[in-house]
C-alpha cells in the first residue's frame, strides 16, 4: 500500500471518491467545488491534495503549493485509526474539539452545520478506508 497521502495514495482516493455516490453525487447536488489538502500535524505543509469540481475529484496527487480551501491535519496514528474504523458525527466533533483533527484552512463550523456537507465529509473517511 502506498504511503498515507502520497501521490499514489491520493490517486487511489480520487478513484474511490468518485465511485462513492453518497459522497460525489451528494456534493454534486450542492455544486461543491473545493481544493482539499491532507497532512500531518506539525508539518509546514500538507502532503496530498484533491481538487473537487461539482462533487467529483478531477485532480489528485502530492501537494505542490496550490491554494486550498481546506487543509486537514492530524497525527498519523489518528488518521490511521479514523481510516480503519471510520468516524461518525460524534467522533468528528470530539476529534475537532480535542484538537486531534485540525482545520488549518476551512470553516469546520459552517461545514458541520450544513448536513449537505457534513454527511459527505464523514463519508470521506470510510472511502479513505478503501484505499
Amino acid at each position: 500500500m502506498a504511503e498515507l497521502f502520497s501521490a499514489g495514495w491520493m490517486n487511489r482516493f480520487h478513484e474511490e471518491w468518485n465511485k462513492e455516490k453518497e459522497l460525489s453525487d451528494a456534493l454534486a447536488e450542492i455544486d461543491f467545488n473545493s481544493t482539499i489538502a491532507y497532512g500531518f500535524e506539525g508539518d509546514d505543509k500538507p502532503v496530498g491534495v484533491i481538487v473537487v469540481q461539482k462533487g467529483k475529484v478531477v485532480k489528485s496527487g502530492a501537494y505542490s503549493g496550490e491554494p486550498v480551501n481546506w487543509d486537514l491535519r492530524a497525527s498519523k496514528a489518528n488518521w490511521e485509526k479514523w481510516i480503519a474504523k471510520g468516524i461518525g458525527m460524534m467522533g468528528l466533533g470530539m476529534a475537532y474539539t480535542s484538537r486531534k483533527l485540525k482545520f488549518n484552512v476551512g470553516d469546520y463550523g459552517a461545514m458541520i452545520k450544513d448536513p449537505r456537507m457534513a454527511g459527505p465529509f464523514i463519508k470521506s473517511f470510510s472511502v479513505m478506508g478503501r484505499v
